[in-house]
């Protein structure tokens, strides 16, 4: 049966036609097919503002920290390719994660955390939120259903996790810890920026705020820094005004520019990350030289059945944690001799990245699997290159730093 589909009705169109045409619109006064790059810090105000509410979010275009025309774009764009009612987009992925801490949470209250998390995260809760704030925190392992379940408190408001967790690629079983958040009554935030939309959707299964950095898939090319929290109206509306209007951490609008430009091709993109990173994973495996492969594609991968479900066959990700045999120095030296993927720290670039970290790294280490305290970790994100040029360069650093298998 035909349809008739438009552009500018994210439930009448596909997702690679969303991705295009989401939040854009035609310049009224050039005709310019795409919302222009608007570098201004105020917007004309109406005849009568005495009435305005300065610091609102709702009271359209006013000043940049409360909304600028290519926030507000990008905002529309990612809000409903995540099926979220609204988004508030930030100048980092970690000052949308602040944000959502900073709103959400005063002294007293109690927060289940990942103990695998992003380094700036486990710091937060490890550190800066405990000490200035008085937040409690329990660090609990959220593949352990039954520890997360008998870590939840009467003042707990929380429960935050990450759904391919950086850098042990850990697994979390959203599905399963949304059901715990509500039966407690409390909030689950997810940190989805190894697995964007439309490849997964952690709002489907129950979360109740998903944040990106938009830094990594979204954008894509390595160029520009943003973040940003999606879910429910009031809970975005609430953050927005007080960690972006009262706080400050507004993204620029050339940088939202850049990501509403590197969005379109998310969804052709994600397909060659993952289609990629499933064969470089099936040969690190598969060679005697490497200590240890974590990717959740793999089936000796602890949380791989968990991953199969969730994401519904569609991919697994684009980021491998992986060891050769060896010191450091010989991790160190197998990563100079790689020609084509780039030693970098980031990830979700249009280029391959690696970043070689000791066993005795910081953020929460002590709970990374045993294999990492023997060898440390390289954290391989894999860009758009050819997945034959990317294997053949990997073997080639392997010939040269341990020898011809």
């Amino acid at each position: 049966m035909k349809r008739n589909p438009d552009k500018h009705n994210r439930d009448s169109v596909h997702d690679y036609t969303w991705a295009v045409h989401g939040g854009n619109n035609i310049d009224k006064g050039t005709g310019a097919l795409r919302t222009p790059l608007i570098m201004a810090n105020s917007y004309l105000l109406p005849e009568d503002p005495s009435d305005m509410d300065w610091s609102s979010v709702d009271d359209g275009l006013v000043y940049n920290r409360t909304s600028g025309a290519n926030s507000v774009a990008l905002e529309t764009k990612l809000a409903a390719m995540e099926g979220a009612e609204a988004a508030a987009a930030f100048a980092t992925g970690v000052a949308a994660l602040h944000g959502i801490f900073f709103s959400l949470l005063k002294v007293g209250d109690h927060v289940v955390v990942s103990n695998v998390t992003y380094e700036a995260v486990y710091r937060l809760f490890g550190e800066l939120l405990p000490e200035k704030y008085g937040i409690e925190v329990t660090f609990v392992d959220v593949a352990d259903l039954e520890a997360v379940q008998a870590a939840v408190r009467p003042n707990t408001k929380l429960i935050h996790a990450e759904t391919i967790a950086n850098p042990t690629t850990k697994v979390a079983n959203v599905g399963a810890l949304s059901r715990i958040a509500k039966d407690a009554g409390v909030l689950f935030s997810i940190d989805a920026t190894f697995t964007p939309a439309p490849f997964y959707r952690a709002l489907d299964d129950g979360a109740d705020l998903v944040v990106h950095s938009l830094t990594k898939y979204i954008n894509g090319h390595g160029d520009a820094m943003g973040g940003v929290v999606a879910g429910r109206r009031e809970l975005i509306q609430h953050i927005k005004h007080e960690a972006v209007v009262e706080v400050g951490g507004v993204i620029s609008p050339f940088n939202a520019w850049m990501i509403m430009r590197g969005s379109v091709t998310l969804p052709l993109r994600l397909k060659q990350h993952f289609s990629s990173a499933e064969k470089v994973a099936a040969v690190l495996e598969s060679d005697p030289r490497v200590a240890y492969v974590l990717y959740p594609g793999l089936a000796s991968h602890p949380q791989h059945e968990t991953a199969a479900k969730q994401f519904g066959g569609r991919g697994y990700g684009g980021v491998l944690a992986f060891a050769v045999e060896g010191d450091s120095d010989t991790q160190n030296r197998f990563v100079n001799n790689l020609q084509v993927i780039t030693s970098a720290v980031s990830l979700g670039h249009d280029e391959s990245l690696i970043v070689h970290v000791g066993p005795d790294a910081r953020g929460g280490s002590e709970n990374y699997p045993a294999s990492f305290h023997k060898y440390g970790h390289m954290r391989l994100s894999i860009g758009l290159e050819d997945a034959e040029d990317l294997v053949d360069d990997i073997l080639n650093a392997l010939d040269k730093t341990l020898g011809e298998k």
